[in-house]
Protein backbone atom coordinates (compact mmCIF):
# COMPACT_ATOMS: atom_id res chain seq x y z
CA UNK A 1 0.00 0.00 0.00
CA UNK A 2 1.24 3.47 -0.89
CA UNK A 3 2.50 5.39 2.12
CA UNK A 4 1.04 8.85 2.75
CA UNK A 5 3.38 11.82 3.11
CA UNK A 6 3.07 15.06 5.06
CA UNK A 7 3.81 17.25 2.05
CA UNK A 8 0.84 16.01 0.04
CA UNK A 9 -1.70 15.76 2.88
CA UNK A 10 -2.51 19.46 3.12
CA UNK A 11 -3.70 20.38 -0.39
CA UNK A 12 -5.72 23.62 -0.42
CA UNK A 13 -7.82 22.46 -3.42
CA UNK A 14 -11.51 23.06 -2.70
CA UNK A 15 -14.66 21.18 -3.61
CA UNK A 16 -16.20 22.76 -6.69
CA UNK A 17 -12.83 24.19 -7.81
CA UNK A 18 -11.67 23.50 -11.34
CA UNK A 19 -7.97 23.93 -10.68
CA UNK A 20 -5.54 23.72 -7.79
CA UNK A 21 -5.47 26.86 -5.65
CA UNK A 22 -2.23 28.44 -4.44
CA UNK A 23 -1.04 26.88 -1.19
CA UNK A 24 -1.22 30.20 0.61
CA UNK A 25 -4.31 31.68 -1.06
CA UNK A 26 -5.19 34.84 0.83
CA UNK A 27 -8.22 37.08 1.13
CA UNK A 28 -7.19 40.77 1.33
CA UNK A 29 -3.78 39.56 2.57
CA UNK A 30 -5.33 38.45 5.86
CA UNK A 31 -6.97 35.04 5.61
CA UNK A 32 -5.26 31.95 4.24
CA UNK A 33 -7.21 29.14 2.58
CA UNK A 34 -7.46 27.21 5.83
CA UNK A 35 -8.60 30.18 7.91
CA UNK A 36 -11.35 30.73 5.36
CA UNK A 37 -12.56 27.16 5.98
CA UNK A 38 -12.99 27.98 9.67
CA UNK A 39 -14.88 31.18 8.86
CA UNK A 40 -17.17 29.52 6.31
CA UNK A 41 -18.25 26.95 8.88
CA UNK A 42 -18.73 29.30 11.82
CA UNK A 43 -20.83 31.78 9.81
CA UNK A 44 -23.06 29.07 8.29
CA UNK A 45 -26.69 28.53 9.27
CA UNK A 46 -26.02 24.78 9.61
CA UNK A 47 -23.47 25.54 12.31
CA UNK A 48 -25.71 28.08 14.09
CA UNK A 49 -28.51 25.53 14.30
CA UNK A 50 -26.29 23.42 16.55
CA UNK A 51 -27.13 25.87 19.36
CA UNK A 52 -30.50 24.13 19.68
CA UNK A 53 -29.43 20.53 19.23
CA UNK A 54 -29.00 18.24 22.21
CA UNK A 55 -25.49 17.25 23.22
CA UNK A 56 -26.37 14.94 26.16
CA UNK A 57 -28.83 16.62 28.52
CA UNK A 58 -32.19 18.10 27.43
CA UNK A 59 -32.35 21.81 26.64
CA UNK A 60 -33.42 24.47 27.29
CA UNK A 61 -33.64 24.31 31.08
CA UNK A 62 -33.08 26.38 34.20
CA UNK A 63 -29.44 25.24 34.31
CA UNK A 64 -27.35 25.92 31.22
CA UNK A 65 -25.70 22.81 29.82
CA UNK A 66 -23.73 22.19 26.66
CA UNK A 67 -25.49 21.96 23.34
CA UNK A 68 -23.95 20.80 20.06
CA UNK A 69 -22.72 24.31 19.28
CA UNK A 70 -20.92 25.01 22.58
CA UNK A 71 -19.50 21.48 22.48
CA UNK A 72 -18.18 22.03 18.94
CA UNK A 73 -16.61 25.37 19.87
CA UNK A 74 -14.82 23.78 22.83
CA UNK A 75 -13.66 20.83 20.73
CA UNK A 76 -12.31 23.34 18.19
CA UNK A 77 -10.35 25.08 20.95
CA UNK A 78 -8.76 21.81 22.05
CA UNK A 79 -8.21 20.81 18.41
CA UNK A 80 -6.42 24.09 17.69
CA UNK A 81 -4.03 23.41 20.58
CA UNK A 82 -3.42 19.86 19.37
CA UNK A 83 -2.78 21.12 15.84
CA UNK A 84 -0.31 23.70 17.13
CA UNK A 85 1.54 21.16 19.28
CA UNK A 86 1.80 18.56 16.50
CA UNK A 87 2.48 21.10 13.76
CA UNK A 88 5.39 22.59 15.71
CA UNK A 89 6.92 19.14 16.15
CA UNK A 90 6.50 18.13 12.49
CA UNK A 91 7.80 21.50 11.26
CA UNK A 92 10.82 21.37 13.56
CA UNK A 93 11.61 17.75 12.71
CA UNK A 94 11.69 18.23 8.94
CA UNK A 95 13.32 21.65 9.09
CA UNK A 96 16.12 20.00 11.09
CA UNK A 97 16.35 17.21 8.52
CA UNK A 98 16.81 19.77 5.76
CA UNK A 99 19.42 21.71 7.73
CA UNK A 100 21.44 18.53 8.33
CA UNK A 101 21.64 17.64 4.67
CA UNK A 102 18.33 15.82 4.29
CA UNK A 103 15.74 16.66 1.65
CA UNK A 104 14.20 20.06 2.32
CA UNK A 105 10.42 20.20 2.01
CA UNK A 106 10.10 23.86 1.15
CA UNK A 107 8.65 27.03 2.60
CA UNK A 108 5.02 26.03 2.05
CA UNK A 109 5.54 22.87 4.10
CA UNK A 110 7.07 24.78 7.00
CA UNK A 111 4.40 27.50 6.85
CA UNK A 112 1.56 25.00 6.85
CA UNK A 113 2.66 22.85 9.76
CA UNK A 114 3.85 25.72 11.92
CA UNK A 115 0.97 28.11 11.29
CA UNK A 116 -1.92 26.51 9.35
CA UNK A 117 -2.42 23.04 10.83
CA UNK A 118 -4.13 24.52 13.94
CA UNK A 119 -6.73 26.17 11.66
CA UNK A 120 -7.39 22.93 9.77
CA UNK A 121 -7.88 20.89 12.94
CA UNK A 122 -10.03 23.62 14.53
CA UNK A 123 -12.22 23.82 11.40
CA UNK A 124 -12.58 20.04 11.33
CA UNK A 125 -13.61 20.10 14.99
CA UNK A 126 -16.16 22.85 14.36
CA UNK A 127 -17.75 20.74 11.62
CA UNK A 128 -17.54 17.27 13.16
CA UNK A 129 -21.15 17.29 14.46
CA UNK A 130 -22.71 19.46 11.75
CA UNK A 131 -24.53 16.47 10.22
CA UNK A 132 -26.08 15.20 13.44
CA UNK A 133 -29.90 15.20 13.60
CA UNK A 134 -31.91 16.59 16.54
CA UNK A 135 -32.02 14.83 19.92
CA UNK A 136 -28.45 13.60 20.12
CA UNK A 137 -27.48 10.11 19.05
CA UNK A 138 -31.06 8.91 19.49
CA UNK A 139 -31.87 10.98 16.40
CA UNK A 140 -29.57 8.77 14.34
CA UNK A 141 -31.16 5.65 15.85
CA UNK A 142 -34.65 6.95 15.09
CA UNK A 143 -33.80 7.39 11.40
CA UNK A 144 -32.25 3.92 11.19
CA UNK A 145 -35.16 2.24 12.94
CA UNK A 146 -37.76 3.92 10.76
CA UNK A 147 -36.28 2.41 7.60
CA UNK A 148 -35.62 -0.96 9.23
CA UNK A 149 -39.27 -1.22 10.23
CA UNK A 150 -40.76 -0.33 6.83
CA UNK A 151 -43.53 -2.60 5.60
CA UNK A 152 -45.97 -2.88 2.73
CA UNK A 153 -45.57 -0.73 -0.36
CA UNK A 154 -42.91 1.46 1.25
CA UNK A 155 -40.68 -1.51 1.98
CA UNK A 156 -41.21 -2.97 -1.50
CA UNK A 157 -40.21 0.23 -3.29
CA UNK A 158 -37.33 0.89 -0.90
CA UNK A 159 -35.88 -2.53 -1.65
CA UNK A 160 -36.56 -2.54 -5.39
CA UNK A 161 -35.59 1.01 -6.38
CA UNK A 162 -32.47 1.53 -4.26
CA UNK A 163 -29.14 -0.29 -4.53
CA UNK A 164 -27.85 -2.14 -1.49
CA UNK A 165 -25.38 0.64 -0.72
CA UNK A 166 -28.13 3.27 -1.02
CA UNK A 167 -30.43 1.31 1.28
CA UNK A 168 -27.66 1.00 3.86
CA UNK A 169 -27.23 4.80 3.82
CA UNK A 170 -30.59 4.92 5.61
CA UNK A 171 -30.63 1.58 7.43
CA UNK A 172 -27.30 2.56 9.01
CA UNK A 173 -27.73 6.33 8.90
CA UNK A 174 -24.58 7.94 10.24
CA UNK A 175 -24.08 11.52 11.40
CA UNK A 176 -20.43 11.42 10.32
CA UNK A 177 -21.39 10.66 6.72
CA UNK A 178 -24.14 13.26 6.87
CA UNK A 179 -21.60 15.89 7.96
CA UNK A 180 -19.57 15.19 4.82
CA UNK A 181 -22.75 15.53 2.74
CA UNK A 182 -23.78 18.76 4.47
CA UNK A 183 -20.40 20.32 3.77
CA UNK A 184 -19.98 19.18 0.15
CA UNK A 185 -23.44 18.84 -1.43
CA UNK A 186 -24.84 21.84 -3.28
CA UNK A 187 -28.48 20.81 -2.63
CA UNK A 188 -30.67 23.08 -4.82
CA UNK A 189 -27.97 25.65 -5.58
CA UNK A 190 -26.30 25.96 -8.98
CA UNK A 191 -22.88 26.64 -7.48
CA UNK A 192 -21.19 23.26 -6.96
CA UNK A 193 -19.10 22.23 -3.97
CA UNK A 194 -21.30 23.04 -0.97
CA UNK A 195 -19.25 24.99 1.58
CA UNK A 196 -16.26 24.80 -0.81
CA UNK A 197 -13.87 23.74 1.94
CA UNK A 198 -10.31 22.64 1.29
CA UNK A 199 -9.68 18.94 0.85
CA UNK A 200 -7.41 19.00 3.90
CA UNK A 201 -10.22 20.20 6.18
CA UNK A 202 -12.78 17.81 4.68
CA UNK A 203 -10.49 14.80 5.06
CA UNK A 204 -9.91 15.66 8.72
CA UNK A 205 -13.57 14.96 9.64
CA UNK A 206 -13.97 11.59 7.88
CA UNK A 207 -13.40 9.25 10.83
CA UNK A 208 -14.59 6.16 8.96
CA UNK A 209 -13.49 6.50 5.31
CA UNK A 210 -15.82 3.82 3.99
CA UNK A 211 -19.16 3.72 2.21
CA UNK A 212 -22.22 2.19 3.86
CA UNK A 213 -21.85 -1.09 1.96
CA UNK A 214 -18.42 -1.79 3.43
CA UNK A 215 -18.86 0.07 6.69
CA UNK A 216 -20.19 -1.11 10.04
CA UNK A 217 -17.61 -3.86 10.23
CA UNK A 218 -15.99 -3.45 13.63
CA UNK A 219 -13.00 -5.63 12.76
CA UNK A 220 -11.24 -2.48 11.49
CA UNK A 221 -11.29 1.11 12.70
CA UNK A 222 -11.84 2.55 9.21
CA UNK A 223 -15.01 0.47 8.74
CA UNK A 224 -16.42 0.80 12.26
CA UNK A 225 -19.11 3.06 10.75
CA UNK A 226 -19.32 4.93 7.43
CA UNK A 227 -17.92 8.29 6.37
CA UNK A 228 -19.79 9.13 3.17
CA UNK A 229 -23.04 8.21 1.47
CA UNK A 230 -23.40 6.69 -1.99
CA UNK A 231 -24.22 10.17 -3.32
CA UNK A 232 -20.89 11.62 -2.07
CA UNK A 233 -18.62 8.66 -2.90
CA UNK A 234 -17.22 10.43 -5.95
CA UNK A 235 -16.43 13.52 -3.90
CA UNK A 236 -14.47 11.51 -1.36
CA UNK A 237 -12.64 9.67 -4.16
CA UNK A 238 -11.47 13.03 -5.48
CA UNK A 239 -10.30 14.10 -2.01
CA UNK A 240 -8.41 10.82 -1.54
CA UNK A 241 -6.70 11.06 -4.94
CA UNK A 242 -5.56 14.63 -4.34
CA UNK A 243 -4.21 13.98 -0.84
CA UNK A 244 -2.65 10.60 -1.60
CA UNK A 245 -4.93 8.65 0.75
CA UNK A 246 -4.65 5.01 -0.33
CA UNK A 247 -7.62 2.78 -1.11
CA UNK A 248 -7.25 -0.29 1.09
CA UNK A 249 -8.92 -2.81 -1.19
CA UNK A 250 -9.31 -2.61 -4.94
CA UNK A 251 -12.95 -2.33 -5.96
CA UNK A 252 -14.13 -1.37 -2.47
CA UNK A 253 -14.84 2.12 -1.17
CA UNK A 254 -12.59 1.77 1.88
CA UNK A 255 -9.63 4.07 2.45
CA UNK A 256 -6.91 4.67 5.00
CA UNK A 257 -7.58 7.38 7.56
CA UNK A 258 -6.02 10.78 6.96
CA UNK A 259 -3.63 11.42 9.91
CA UNK A 260 -5.38 14.71 10.78
CA UNK A 261 -8.54 12.72 11.60
CA UNK A 262 -6.83 11.36 14.70
CA UNK A 263 -6.36 14.89 16.07
CA UNK A 264 -9.99 15.93 15.45
CA UNK A 265 -11.15 12.66 17.03
CA UNK A 266 -8.85 13.12 20.04
CA UNK A 267 -10.13 16.66 20.66
CA UNK A 268 -13.70 15.33 20.67
CA UNK A 269 -12.77 12.35 22.87
CA UNK A 270 -11.11 14.63 25.42
CA UNK A 271 -13.94 17.15 25.53
CA UNK A 272 -16.98 14.93 25.85
CA UNK A 273 -15.38 12.76 28.50
CA UNK A 274 -14.40 15.71 30.66
CA UNK A 275 -17.13 18.25 29.97
CA UNK A 276 -20.08 15.88 30.36
CA UNK A 277 -18.98 15.63 34.00
CA UNK A 278 -19.10 19.41 34.32
CA UNK A 279 -22.72 19.44 33.08
CA UNK A 280 -23.65 16.53 35.32
CA UNK A 281 -22.24 18.38 38.33
CA UNK A 282 -24.23 21.53 37.54
CA UNK A 283 -27.36 19.38 37.35
CA UNK A 284 -26.54 17.80 40.75
CA UNK A 285 -26.21 14.36 39.20
CA UNK A 286 -22.67 13.81 40.47
CA UNK A 287 -20.75 15.37 43.36
CA UNK A 288 -17.55 17.40 43.45
CA UNK A 289 -15.96 14.61 45.49
CA UNK A 290 -16.55 12.11 42.68
CA UNK A 291 -14.98 14.43 40.12
CA UNK A 292 -12.01 15.11 42.41
CA UNK A 293 -11.42 11.38 42.80
CA UNK A 294 -11.66 10.61 39.08
CA UNK A 295 -9.74 13.63 37.72
CA UNK A 296 -6.97 14.16 40.26
CA UNK A 297 -5.65 10.63 39.78
CA UNK A 298 -4.33 11.63 36.33
CA UNK A 299 -1.74 13.88 37.98
CA UNK A 300 -0.26 11.29 40.36
CA UNK A 301 2.84 10.70 38.22
CA UNK A 302 3.29 14.28 36.97
CA UNK A 303 6.20 16.39 38.13
CA UNK A 304 6.43 20.18 38.47
CA UNK A 305 3.62 22.60 37.61
CA UNK A 306 1.09 19.89 36.77
CA UNK A 307 1.82 17.62 39.73
CA UNK A 308 -1.01 16.39 41.90
CA UNK A 309 0.36 18.37 44.83
CA UNK A 310 0.29 21.64 42.87
CA UNK A 311 -3.12 20.97 41.33
CA UNK A 312 -4.65 19.97 44.65
CA UNK A 313 -3.16 23.01 46.39
CA UNK A 314 -4.74 25.39 43.88
CA UNK A 315 -8.01 23.44 43.97
CA UNK A 316 -8.26 23.73 47.75
CA UNK A 317 -7.93 27.50 47.47
CA UNK A 318 -11.07 27.76 45.30
CA UNK A 319 -14.33 28.38 47.19
CA UNK A 320 -17.11 27.70 44.66
CA UNK A 321 -17.63 24.05 43.68
CA UNK A 322 -18.49 24.95 40.07
CA UNK A 323 -15.21 26.84 39.81
CA UNK A 324 -13.39 23.83 41.26
CA UNK A 325 -14.85 21.63 38.53
CA UNK A 326 -13.90 24.21 35.88
CA UNK A 327 -10.32 24.27 37.16
CA UNK A 328 -10.04 20.47 37.19
CA UNK A 329 -11.54 20.34 33.70
CA UNK A 330 -8.99 22.84 32.37
CA UNK A 331 -6.03 21.08 33.98
CA UNK A 332 -7.07 17.63 32.76
CA UNK A 333 -7.69 18.84 29.20
CA UNK A 334 -4.26 20.47 29.14
CA UNK A 335 -2.65 17.29 30.48
CA UNK A 336 -4.35 15.13 27.85
CA UNK A 337 -3.43 17.46 24.97
CA UNK A 338 0.27 16.88 25.62
CA UNK A 339 -0.23 13.16 26.14
CA UNK A 340 -2.02 12.90 22.78
CA UNK A 341 0.61 15.01 21.00
CA UNK A 342 3.36 12.68 22.21
CA UNK A 343 1.38 9.61 21.12
CA UNK A 344 0.78 11.12 17.67
CA UNK A 345 4.47 11.78 17.12
CA UNK A 346 5.48 8.35 18.44
CA UNK A 347 3.16 6.74 15.88
CA UNK A 348 4.06 9.03 12.98
CA UNK A 349 5.23 6.26 10.64
CA UNK A 350 2.26 4.02 11.40
CA UNK A 351 -0.12 6.95 10.81
CA UNK A 352 1.41 7.56 7.40
CA UNK A 353 1.14 3.86 6.60
CA UNK A 354 -2.54 3.81 7.60
CA UNK A 355 -1.91 1.21 10.30
CA UNK A 356 -3.09 2.91 13.50
CA UNK A 357 -6.11 0.84 14.51
CA UNK A 358 -7.25 2.71 17.64
CA UNK A 359 -8.00 6.28 18.60
CA UNK A 360 -5.05 8.13 20.14
CA UNK A 361 -6.77 8.22 23.55
CA UNK A 362 -6.70 4.40 23.54
CA UNK A 363 -2.88 4.52 23.44
CA UNK A 364 -2.58 6.36 26.75
CA UNK A 365 -0.18 4.79 29.28
CA UNK A 366 -1.79 1.79 31.00
CA UNK A 367 -2.50 3.56 34.29
CA UNK A 368 -4.13 6.57 32.61
CA UNK A 369 -6.02 4.38 30.16
CA UNK A 370 -7.51 2.51 33.13
CA UNK A 371 -8.55 5.85 34.64
CA UNK A 372 -10.17 6.86 31.34
CA UNK A 373 -12.11 3.61 31.20
CA UNK A 374 -13.25 4.25 34.75
CA UNK A 375 -14.60 7.64 33.60
CA UNK A 376 -16.34 5.94 30.66
CA UNK A 377 -17.98 3.34 32.89
CA UNK A 378 -19.15 5.98 35.35
CA UNK A 379 -20.54 8.11 32.50
CA UNK A 380 -22.57 5.24 31.07
CA UNK A 381 -24.05 4.34 34.44
CA UNK A 382 -24.73 7.77 35.91
CA UNK A 383 -24.85 10.27 33.01
CA UNK A 384 -25.89 8.69 29.71
CA UNK A 385 -28.58 6.58 31.38
CA UNK A 386 -29.89 9.38 33.58
CA UNK A 387 -33.67 9.68 33.44
CA UNK A 388 -33.61 13.08 31.68
CA UNK A 389 -31.30 11.71 28.98
CA UNK A 390 -33.49 8.66 28.40
CA UNK A 391 -36.58 10.89 28.18
CA UNK A 392 -35.05 13.06 25.45
CA UNK A 393 -34.02 9.93 23.56
CA UNK A 394 -37.58 8.58 23.63
CA UNK A 395 -38.89 11.96 22.50
CA UNK A 396 -36.43 11.84 19.60
CA UNK A 397 -37.69 8.45 18.49
CA UNK A 398 -41.29 9.62 18.51
CA UNK A 399 -40.76 13.02 16.89
CA UNK A 400 -38.32 11.97 14.17
CA UNK A 401 -40.07 8.68 13.53
CA UNK A 402 -43.43 10.45 13.29
CA UNK A 403 -42.18 13.04 10.81
CA UNK A 404 -40.44 10.43 8.67
CA UNK A 405 -43.70 8.49 8.50
CA UNK A 406 -45.55 11.54 7.22
CA UNK A 407 -42.95 12.83 4.75
CA UNK A 408 -41.81 9.43 3.46
CA UNK A 409 -45.46 8.58 2.82
CA UNK A 410 -45.81 11.84 0.91
CA UNK A 411 -42.77 11.00 -1.25
CA UNK A 412 -44.25 7.59 -2.10
CA UNK A 413 -47.62 9.08 -3.05
CA UNK A 414 -46.90 12.71 -4.03
CA UNK A 415 -50.16 13.28 -5.91
CA UNK A 416 -52.56 12.87 -2.97
CA UNK A 417 -54.02 16.04 -1.51
CA UNK A 418 -52.37 15.57 1.89
CA UNK A 419 -49.01 14.68 0.32
CA UNK A 420 -49.00 17.82 -1.79
CA UNK A 421 -49.58 19.89 1.33
CA UNK A 422 -46.88 18.09 3.30
CA UNK A 423 -44.30 18.47 0.54
CA UNK A 424 -44.95 22.22 0.50
CA UNK A 425 -43.51 22.32 4.04
CA UNK A 426 -40.13 21.04 2.90
CA UNK A 427 -37.68 23.83 2.15
CA UNK A 428 -36.98 24.43 -1.56
CA UNK A 429 -33.37 23.69 -0.74
CA UNK A 430 -34.32 20.00 -0.57
CA UNK A 431 -35.65 18.95 -3.97
CA UNK A 432 -38.40 16.32 -4.22
CA UNK A 433 -38.54 15.22 -7.85
CA UNK A 434 -41.26 12.56 -7.68
CA UNK A 435 -39.72 11.12 -10.85
CA UNK A 436 -39.17 7.42 -11.64
CA UNK A 437 -35.69 6.43 -10.55
CA UNK A 438 -35.47 9.35 -8.16
CA UNK A 439 -36.59 7.67 -4.94
CA UNK A 440 -33.08 7.61 -3.41
CA UNK A 441 -32.55 11.35 -3.86
CA UNK A 442 -36.11 12.11 -2.75
CA UNK A 443 -35.66 10.14 0.48
CA UNK A 444 -32.33 11.90 0.99
CA UNK A 445 -34.08 15.25 0.69
CA UNK A 446 -36.56 14.26 3.38
CA UNK A 447 -33.75 13.06 5.67
CA UNK A 448 -31.72 16.22 4.91
CA UNK A 449 -34.72 18.35 5.88
CA UNK A 450 -35.37 16.51 9.15
CA UNK A 451 -31.75 15.98 10.22
CA UNK A 452 -31.04 19.69 9.77
CA UNK A 453 -33.78 20.72 12.19
CA UNK A 454 -33.17 22.02 15.69
CA UNK A 455 -34.78 20.14 18.57
CA UNK A 456 -37.42 22.83 19.13
CA UNK A 457 -38.31 23.20 15.45
CA UNK A 458 -38.66 19.43 15.11
CA UNK A 459 -41.03 19.27 18.10
CA UNK A 460 -43.01 22.27 16.86
CA UNK A 461 -43.46 20.91 13.32
CA UNK A 462 -44.27 17.41 14.58
CA UNK A 463 -47.04 18.78 16.80
CA UNK A 464 -48.50 20.80 13.95
CA UNK A 465 -48.53 18.13 11.25
CA UNK A 466 -49.98 15.55 13.65
CA UNK A 467 -52.67 17.95 14.91
CA UNK A 468 -51.31 18.05 18.47
CA UNK A 469 -50.93 21.83 18.22
CA UNK A 470 -52.83 24.36 16.13
CA UNK A 471 -50.67 26.63 13.95
CA UNK A 472 -50.91 30.35 14.56
CA UNK A 473 -51.15 32.86 11.71
CA UNK A 474 -48.07 35.08 11.67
Amino acid sequence: MEKMNWQRLYSPLRTGAAAKAPAQERDLNVRTSFLRDYDRIIFSSAFRRLQNKTQVFPLPGPVFVHNRLTHSLEVASVGRSLGKAVGDDIGAKYAAAGASGGEGLGEDFSEFYKYELPSVIAAGCLAHDIGNPPFGHSGEDAIRNFFRELDGEGKRRFEEELSENQRRDFLYFEGNANAFRTLTHNFNEQNLGGFKLTYATLASIVKYPSDSLNGFDRSRLVTKKSGFFDSEAGTYQAVARELGIPQLEEGKQVYARHPFVYLVEAADDICYRVIDFEDAHRLNIISIDTIRELFLAFFDDVQGYGSREKVESTLNGIVDDNQKVSYLRAMLINHLIFRVKDIFMEKEELLLEGKVEKSLIDYLPARELALMKKIDAFSVQHIYNHRSVVEIEIAGYNVIGGMLKEFFGAVLNPKSVKSEKLLQLISKQFVITGKPGGLYSDIQSVVDFISGMTDLYAVDLYRKITGMAFPQIR
